[in-house]
């Protein structure tokens, strides 16, 4: 077995592709959840204790539908640049074989049934 074969084989297992695509996406998520809590949840909670932070808040909401954006952006790209192609590799390969065509029926088999229509039909 070849080394380039070798790697192929552990490339497509299951578990790295989908431990590969979480990174990507937990990362991506991670970062969602950082702008949430800096931009609309900080800002928030300084109003509340009374400071000035309306532009702050507002900053932080157009940060956080951009940061949405990216990661719905992110999300397709994954999808449609890797999971779907892997997911279409592994359905080629696990494809079952054509079922086989049944065995030809033995000839005294034949005879029996000839004989049985030949007398039904009297």
């Amino acid at each position: 077995m070849s080394i380039v074969s070798e790697f192929k084989e552990f490339v497509m297992r299951g578990s790295i592709v989908d431990l590969a695509v979480g990174v990507v996406i937990g990362g991506a998520f991670g970062k969602l959840v950082d702008g949430v809590v800096k931009g609309v949840i900080g800002p928030v909670v300084e109003m509340v204790k009374g400071n000035d932070a309306l532009p702050s808040f507002i900053q932080g909401v157009w940060d956080l539908g951009n940061g949405i954006l990216n990661f719905l952006l992110l999300a397709a790209v994954v999808f449609f640049i890797f999971v779907k192609p892997i997911n279409k590799i592994r359905a080629l390969r696990a494809k079952p074989a054509e079922p086989a065509a049944p065995p030809p029926v033995p000839e005294d088999v034949q005879l029996l049934k000839e004989i049985r229509d030949l007398l039904k039909a009297r």
